[in-house]
């Protein structure tokens, strides 16, 4: 099951038992636990009929316990487990995989050890058998095995919703998405720009499509000079202006405007995303002439803005074959550096643009 799909459950009111939300993309998680939580309190008194658990810090027989008890001025129950993947830790660190389907339910032999009590994560996949139809046990996780019987018993009784983190490929649509929510439109070329610049973590995506809907007001677009102005703090003509140094092997000028744009606070990786995502315009833009495009039908392919067209044309004819490819390798070094390398931070990006303009 998808988030969407868990959203639209919790919008009709046709709750589901119990539910897995499993996934290291916390911005999802919260939003689905948050649904159901809203949806099974209607009805009733907030937070009356609601437990909240973490997995190891109480015991499962509790959980199950308050599962089960039967709603008090109210249709439902609410009960909340996070951090069950601490409980198949301690199964591991026991050397306890009584819960795996590979081995039954008792390990290769098929028997469990009469001494050995059932672990939390087997006793949570029997109550998903029978659960109370009073209550919604939501169970969170960020990873479980997939061979673990809660996880295939969620996955056959569809109740496993999927939380992962998007790809980089699907966050202009979310971005989308989520400014049409907040009554902002946005252009498709601006979308996948500030997917370059504030992803992957949706949290931080959310949050920069809120700053930026309260900057623009009310039914306003988003646009490139807002983006510039909420999120990296540099426009992108300085941007282009840098493009344009390397396009004429013009070090002297793009060290000056990498100076200019450069900001400390997020070492550097803001501007970078905004390079990159200008280098990727010209790959498509490039690809697209290849093609038999035209110039204006290549722009509008590759999202490059009207008034930039020929500046970017003439910048890509200025380049040597492949320096565009080798443009993109040395970006995505600069970023695994700069995430990772203890060299400060303009030092990974002047170094990064003395190669592009050696290429």
């Amino acid at each position: 099951m998808t988030p969407d799909q868990a959203l639209k459950d919790a919008a009709s009111g046709a709750l589901r038992p119990v539910y897995l939300v499993m996934g290291e993309e916390r911005w999802l998680v919260d939003r689905v636990v948050s649904a159901i939580r809203e949806a099974a309190a209607k009805g009733g008194i907030a937070g009356f009929n609601e437990d909240k658990f973490t997995a190891g810090d109480a015991p499962v027989e509790s959980i199950l316990g308050a599962a089960r008890m039967l709603p008090m001025m109210g249709p439902r129950r609410f009960v909340l487990v996070r951090g069950v993947e601490r409980w198949e830790k301690k199964d591991d660190a026991d050397g306890d995989d009584g819960d795996d389907e590979r081995g039954g339910a008792g390990g290769a032999g098929g028997k469990r050890s009469a001494s050995k009590q059932a672990s939390p994560l087997d006793a949570l996949a029997e109550y998903a058998k029978a659960p109370s139809p009073s209550a919604v046990l939501v169970l969170v996780a960020a990873k479980l095995h997939g061979q673990r019987r809660l996880v295939t018993s969620a996955k056959k009784g569809d109740f496993l919703i999927s939380c992962e983190p998007l790809n980089r490929r699907a966050l202009p649509g979310f971005i989308t998405s989520i400014a049409r929510e907040k009554g902002n439109p946005i252009s498709s070329d601006v979308a996948d720009q500030l997917a370059e610049l504030a992803g992957p973590e949706l949290g931080y995506v959310v949050d920069a499509i809120e700053r930026l809907s309260l900057y623009v007001g009310p039914k306003q677009p988003i646009t490139e000079d807002a983006i510039a102005q909420v999120v990296i703090r540099v426009r992108q003509s300085t941007v282009w202006e840098l493009i344009d140094a390397l396009g004429r092997r013009r070090l002297d000028r793009a060290l000056a405007a990498l100076s200019d744009a450069y900001d400390p606070r997020d070492g550097g990786l803001r501007l970078l995303g905004a390079v990159s995502w200008s280098v990727r315009q010209m790959v498509k833009f490039e690809s697209a002439l290849a093609g038999g495009a035209s110039q204006a039908e290549a722009a509008q392919r590759a999202g490059v803005a009207p008034y930039k067209v020929n500046d970017v044309a003439q910048t890509i004819r200025q380049l040597p074959k492949g320096a565009l490819g080798g443009w993109m390798r040395l970006l995505a070094e600069a970023d695994l550096a700069l995430k990772s390398s203890r060299r400060p931070a303009q030092a990974v990006l002047e170094t990064m643009l003395i190669e592009m303009c050696s290429r």
